[in-house]
């Protein structure tokens, strides 16, 4: 049974580009390893290994994205009563106010307040409504938040 990826459309557009990109980058590969290849034996040459091992990190990457978007499972966005995937949701702890959007692990990146389904911040609201609280395990200790809007 093939995996499916749950991602939201603004993911799979961000996979997309990255998968133009990455293999733009094929030809420029292909030149280093020809190039390399010519400075002599290959046994001993570190450009021609720096630049096969780069051609396997790009088709890897390539595999990887192909296979993401060709078993994705896009999610429906809109607005919710309950936290889904999809959802922005904006928590307050008392005294500052914060704002995830749950996505599919594929998709997630902390930084740009991206989290993941699975991680404890998206196990901890999933499913919750405005008004409910949830108690999320961080490292300084356990925080409980409320939730007080789902987009």
């Amino acid at each position: 049974m093939k995996k499916l990826y749950q991602i939201t459309t603004a993911g799979k557009k961000e996979l997309e580009l990255e998968l133009e990109g990455l293999k733009s980058r094929r030809g420029a590969i292909a030149d280093k390893i020809a190039e390399a290849r010519d400075f002599g034996d290959l046994s001993e040459n570190a450009e021609y290994d720096s630049a096969r091992e780069e051609q396997g990190l790009l088709e890897s990457r390539i595999a990887e994205i192909e296979d993401i978007l060709l078993n994705a499972d896009l999610i429906k966005s809109g607005r919710k009563t309950h936290v889904a995937l999809g959802s922005k949701v904006e928590l307050t702890d008392g005294t500052k106010i914060v704002i995830y959007t749950i996505v599919g692990p594929v998709e997630a990146n902390p930084l740009e307040g991206k989290v993941s389904n699975k991680s404890p911040i998206g196990e901890a609201v999933f499913g919750k409504k405005v008004g409910d609280s949830a108690m999320i395990a961080t490292p300084k200790g356990d925080v409980t938040y409320q939730i007080i809007n789902i987009g």
